[in-house]
């Protein structure tokens, strides 16, 4: 893996420690000269630093001007690295300073799928278990291992937020159509059109002055010649734009020098014309503005598109030739750089389809491995004896690696013979070797024990269950005569109180029986006595009582 392409990332190289990372075919003193003339040296009493004899007080000669650029793209993930200085002079306003807003486009940052199949790849033969979001950083270090979707945001109604325009021939993306064909009239015209010079009659008059752009050195003409305003307009509509007029104006000046105005007549001596190329017919345009109208009725459909999302390579996204986009894309890297939500999910399910599984350990760090962790009872499931060796040995030995195991478990003379397969190719492992290494891939592979990215063996903890949750027991309160509280009284108790009642209330109705059957004249029931008290009572009920009227 050592000559793997940018795309590519070794795990092994990156997870090792922070000394072991630097290559030892590195000279850190192939840059320096061998010079130890200290006699020569002396100091310089105005900068105060030491320098040699007739030589400036600064860099040494030998080393040259030292260019970082390249090296501080790497570092800020390809992105171009700012000088610090504001680029704004003392006398503008503090809101003319201000960052414009950000655009309306949402940016995902994607893992490369070479790269990911490569990853894939290493994880499965190895078997170890790498931190997810450690993995999603050294993704985002470098643009190569990286892709970049841009994507339109609708609003509630449906409607484009901001819209996007690619640009067929480079693959650049616009916001502005407008400046998506200008791109491709300024980038590609050669594609699309050819100028033509034919020698024309020059300017009569004499002229001792011309007008010429302090901005971009373009020679107008005099301010008196009839096609001036034209060509200040044309000027300020094709490359300045979004600077209003009256300031591009002001910064036109006026030139004396005969170079200067002889350039501007042999110019105007010649007519431009413009030869129209991948067309069925021949044909010839007089100005840029019939070019550009040609392009719009002829070319636009097929170059220009309006998309809704699109994909970039990270190394694309970073030469984008608006500022805009750009600068929103750094934003997006740095808050990943931070936490790497986004590129970590993405990556994740990358991983699953190819089979790799995830784990957390101590509920806090994620890892992605060959199989999730899955305790192996050796006492109730039937393995062999060197399985259950591994195990207990791994179980007992704090940061277990693989040269603690194979010390442990295998002979010395064939710990000898692991020194020297190390040392020589040729040297081929031992039954006792292999015997401990296919059984320890087996465990890996099986979930039951865990090799980290830094070597440590642990094995799978016994999932702790869960109690169940007592269920909540209803209380019944028994119905008690004349429904009075019970207060701190056992079930017997509340029974008993109620059989007592009902036996007293049966006693009681009884004795008053007996008592009416003994009051009752000779040869008259109980049944007819009862009957006659109701029809007395019938007889007695009074009559209504009528209301009386005012």
């Amino acid at each position: 893996m050592s000559s793997s392409t940018e795309t590519e990332i070794d795990l092994e190289l990156h997870f090792l420690p922070a000394w072991a990372q630097v290559s030892p075919d590195t000279n850190q003193y192939a840059r320096h000269a061998g010079d130890d003339g200290r006699s020569d040296r002396k100091y310089d009493d105005r900068q105060g630093r030491r320098t040699g004899r007739g030589e400036p007080a600064g860099r040494d000669q030998n080393h040259g001007p030292r260019d970082d650029r390249g090296r501080a793209q790497r570092r800020a993930g390809g992105f171009p690295q700012h000088s610090g200085k504001s680029g704004f002079r003392r006398d503008e306003s503090r809101e003319q300073r201000e960052t414009p807003p950000l655009p309306e486009i949402r940016i995902t940052l994607l893992p490369d799928d070479k790269g990911v199949d490569s990853l894939a790849r290493q994880i499965k033969i190895t078997g170890r278990a790498y931190p997810l979001f450690d993995i999603a950083q050294m993704i985002l270090q470098k643009p190569e291992r990286q892709l970049v979707r841009f994507s339109v945001i609708k609003k509630a109604d449906g409607t484009v937020a901001q819209p996007l325009f690619l640009c067929a021939l480079d693959d650049t993306l616009w916001f502005l159509e407008e400046e998506a064909v200008g791109h491709a009239l300024g980038k590609h015209f050669g594609t699309f059109y050819q100028a033509e010079k034919t020698a024309t009659e020059p300017p009569k008059g004499t002229y001792t002055f011309v007008a010429q752009c302090g901005i971009s050195g373009v020679i107008l003409g005099p301010p008196n010649y009839h096609d001036y305003q034209n060509q200040l307009r044309k000027l300020h509509t094709e490359r300045f734009a979004r600077m209003p007029f009256e300031v591009f104006k002001s910064r036109v000046r006026i030139v004396k020098d005969e170079a200067v105005v002889k350039k501007w007549v042999e110019d105007q001596s010649f007519r431009t014309e413009y030869v129209c190329l991948n067309v069925p017919e021949p044909l010839k345009l007089p100005s840029r503005d019939a070019v550009e109208k040609h392009f719009r009725e002829t070319h636009l459909a097929n170059i220009i598109k309006s998309v809704e999302t699109h994909t970039l390579s990270g190394t694309a996204s970073r030469a984008l030739p608006s500022p805009a986009l750009v600068r929103l894309l750094r934003h997006i890297w740095e808050d990943q750089r931070r936490f790497p939500l986004q590129t970590a999910t993405t990556l994740s399910q990358q991983f699953a389809a190819h089979g790799l599984q995830f784990f957390k350990v101590n509920k806090t760090v994620t890892h992605v491995s060959v199989a999730r962790p899955h305790f192996l009872d050796v006492e109730a499931t039937p393995v062999s004896e060197e399985i259950k060796r591994i195990v207990d040995f791994v179980n007992n030995t704090p940061k277990c690696t693989r040269r603690k195991l194979m010390e442990a478990l295998v002979p010395a003379s064939a710990v000898f013979l692991v020194a020297a397969n190390v040392a020589s190719a040729a040297a081929e492992p031992t039954p006792e070797i292999t015997a401990v290494i296919t059984n320890l891939h087996w465990l890996i592979h099986q979930g039951h024990v865990i090799e980290f990215a830094n070597g440590i063996l642990e094995t799978a903890k016994k999932p702790v269950l869960k109690p169940p949750k007592p269920e909540k027991k209803r209380e019944e309160t028994p119905s008690v005569a004349r429904n009075e509280p019970v207060l701190n009284e056992t079930s017997a108790a509340v029974e008993q109180k109620i059989s007592e009642s009902e036996s007293a209330s049966f006693v009681s109705e009884t004795e008053a029986t007996v008592e009416v059957v003994k009051d009752l004249p000779a040869g008259q029931t109980a049944l007819e006595t009862s009957a006659q008290n109701t029809v007395g009572i019938v007889e007695e009920k009074p009559a209504p009582v009528a209301h009386e009227t005012a």
